[in-house]
């Protein structure tokens, strides 16, 4: 059983895994975007520009499913970064993983790794430290959190009137259903994303138990799993647009 390496900071319980992984998903997407526009060339395009243009025109192409192009254009950079940031978190566990023994009291900054907090001399506490970061639910979380922030903002900023009054349609008493309604939209967002994710990670960990008869396995589920990370990358992304949509523009627009 793996454990994860968590302290404790400031009252809360930080897991290091999680923040490694999410720094080198960041350095993975800004590093890729920076080569893609380092040679910008309209003649003579290298493959890494060919390919970051197809990506935004797909992401163009999420924002205009959910609404029009014009009105949607401030959220492209947004549907990018979101699309490329997951696909990557997605895709950083399947290779491999590292998993170190740490002795009894280790400590990473002056703090004690949770897991080793009381284990008897001579005993090891397995600890993952590289995996998909989006496998950990208080990431995914995250993610959604920042979403359901930004579509009510929006809403209130740009269409306050119709946005409240969404809230008691069709009737008042629909009231408390409307409101559990948008507090269960993160919820979704987050628990799809990590349960996809770990499941595929967890899959990954019972085929490498299986030796060398889980190698054609192990080949075919990691084909797989890029297309699963690619997918649920693509519904974060276009349910995002969706909920802005929802939240920003108002019902007659939309007809």
């Amino acid at each position: 059983m793996h454990e994860s390496p968590i302290i404790k900071l400031g009252g809360f319980n930080l897991d290091l895994s999680a923040v490694l992984m999410l720094l080198v998903t960041g350095i993975i997407v800004f590093v890729l975007a920076r080569l893609s526009v380092r040679n910008l060339s309209v003649e003579n395009p290298s493959k890494l520009q060919n390919f970051m243009e197809w990506v935004v025109e797909f992401v163009q192409g999420i924002v205009s499913s959910a609404m029009d192009l014009k009105k949607g254009k401030p959220y492209i950079s947004l549907g990018l970064t979101l699309i490329l940031f997951i696909f990557v978190a997605n895709l950083l566990g399947l290779p491999f993983s590292v998993i170190t023994d740490l002795p009894a009291d280790f400590e990473v900054f002056g703090k004690p790794i949770l897991a080793t907090i009381g284990l008897e001399a001579g005993h090891f506490a397995h600890v993952l430290w590289w995996k998909s970061p989006t496998a950990d639910v208080s990431v995914t979380a995250g993610l959604a959190l920042i979403v359901f922030l930004l579509m009510n903002y929006l809403g209130l900023k740009l269409n306050r009137k119709h946005y409240l009054k969404h809230y008691i349609e069709p009737y008042p008493v629909f009231l408390p259903l409307n409101i559990i309604e948008n507090l269960a939209k993160p919820v979704a967002l987050a628990i799809r994303l990590f349960a996809n994710i770990f499941a595929g990670e967890v899959l990954i960990t019972v085929i490498l138990k299986m030796g060398f008869l889980g190698i054609p396995f192990m080949a075919v589920w990691q084909g797989f799993s890029i297309f699963i990370g690619a997918l649920q990358a693509f519904i974060f992304t276009i349910l995002t647009m969706v909920y802005i949509a929802q939240t920003t523009i108002h019902e007659e627009e939309a007809h």
